[in-house]
């Protein structure tokens, strides 16, 4: 295995996971709310009354790379995968987020941080899972 090392950016990455945390401990300290992605998605379409913050939550974070751009250069993006197998894979997460009841943002930072049981064990599970599926895609079916 070869590390591209000019990848390696240990700042941006902490920064990053500050800003997330941040932006956690804020929505649960002003408006009591988990910041779970699906939970927020799912909210909206449920109850479209009342979701001005969950409206302006999701337009915040569609609007971070916008935002981020303006000072530095975004990298490149590069999907080794066509059309079908996104689809696929996106249906598995969404199915996979209902039957945990939560995504990693809801789980893995606001859960885990919170001390949640059910969240360490949801997290460890995703995180078992995305490792097997990246050996079996890569090293199993050789794509």
């Amino acid at each position: 295995m070869n590390l591209d090392w000019s990848a390696f950016t240990p700042g941006s990455a902490a920064a990053g996971g500050a800003l997330i945390g941040a932006a956690a401990v804020l929505l649960m300290a002003g408006a009591g709310r988990i910041a779970g992605i699906s939970g927020i998605l799912g909210g909206l379409l449920s109850q479209p009354r009342g979701g001005l913050w969950r409206v302006t939550f999701l337009l915040g974070l569609c609007a971070a790379p916008w935002l981020y751009q303006v000072g530095t250069a975004l990298p490149a993006i590069v999907v080794d995968a066509g059309p079908a197998r996104l689809i696929v894979a996106g249906l598995l997460v969404g199915i996979g987020t209902r039957y945990a009841s939560g995504c990693t943002s809801g789980h893995g930072v606001c859960g885990i941080s919170r001390g949640s049981p059910r969240s360490l064990a949801a997290t460890a599970l995703f995180m078992a899972a995305g490792f097997v599926m990246v050996y079996v895609l890569r090293h199993v079916a050789g794509g």
